[in-house]
């Protein structure tokens, strides 16, 4: 398969609606210089780990705290008829604590892998322990058997803004197709007051939100980075209680035929 239809027109789209807000000309190349601009915004790379680090701390934090409250009530002789309940905390803490470091390394680090193509059922493992005890249900139609790394880190990262965009509980649809190393992921988010937050949607364009980036607005901002650094970008759309998310990956260098 090629870097072709479907996958290389939908690209090319994308490329011209985001030129043709700026009322420049829309090139016919499917890889578009453009999204390689520097986002409004451009953040350090101090400021970005600093953000990143906050985000991944926020998310240890419940899982942590709750490992080392159970451990004093295990240490206390004098709750004893608690000890099983303990118990049961230690084991769920730990199996969600290990579950969210597995995601993390993959979705904001290196993964311990070199560059390639990461097999999609080791994605759906990771994403379904990750968002286990999350109220949205994940419904895995992804098509690819692999996706490029870089591919990959932005599908993971697409996944924790479909569910942050479901509060109430609903579904998060994750669909993915491959054309020779590039990729087209889409998310789909519906249930109950299912939206988009204007801070995730100017993040998601490089833009800072009104009182500046935080721990969670980094996240959607890494996101766009992801993608612009593999020569594409995210889109989002809101409308009703349906969130949908859209990016498209060129193929990396020497892939596209």
């Amino acid at each position: 398969m090629t870097w072709t239809d479907p996958v290389a027109k939908s690209f090319t789209t994308m490329s011209r609606r985001r030129t043709a807000k700026r009322g420049e000309p829309g090139g016919e190349s499917c890889i578009d210089t453009s999204m390689l601009d520097e986002f409004a915004d451009e953040l350090t790379a101090e400021q970005l780990a600093a953000l990143l680090c906050a985000r991944l701390c926020h998310d240890l934090v419940s899982p942590v705290s709750a490992l080392g409250a159970a451990l004093s009530v295990l240490d206390d002789e004098e709750s004893a008829e608690m000890h099983d309940d303990a118990m049961g905390l230690v084991r769920e803490s730990a199996r969600q604590a290990q579950a969210k470091l597995e995601f993390s390394r993959l979705a904001f680090g290196a993964g311990g892998s070199a560059p390639g193509i990461l097999d999609t059922r080791e994605l759906k493992r990771l994403t379904e322990n990750m968002f286990s005890a999350y109220k949205p249900e994940i419904v895995w139609k992804v098509e690819a058997t692999g996706l490029e790394k870089s591919a990959a880190r932005l599908l993971l990262n697409l996944c924790i803004l479909g569910v942050d965009a479901a509060p109430r509980g609903g579904t998060v649809t994750v669909e993915a197709t491959d054309a020779a190393g590039g990729a087209r992921l889409r998310i789909v988010t519906e249930g109950p007051r299912a939206r988009l937050e204007a801070g995730t949607a100017l993040a998601l364009e490089g833009q800072a939100p009104e009182n500046g980036f935080d721990g969670r607005s980094i996240q959607p901002y890494y996101s766009a980075l992801i993608a612009r650094g593999a020569g594409g970008r995210v889109s989002a759309h809101a409308d009703g209680e349906r969130v949908e998310f859209v990016a498209l990956v060129k193929p990396p260098e020497g892939m596209i035929g």
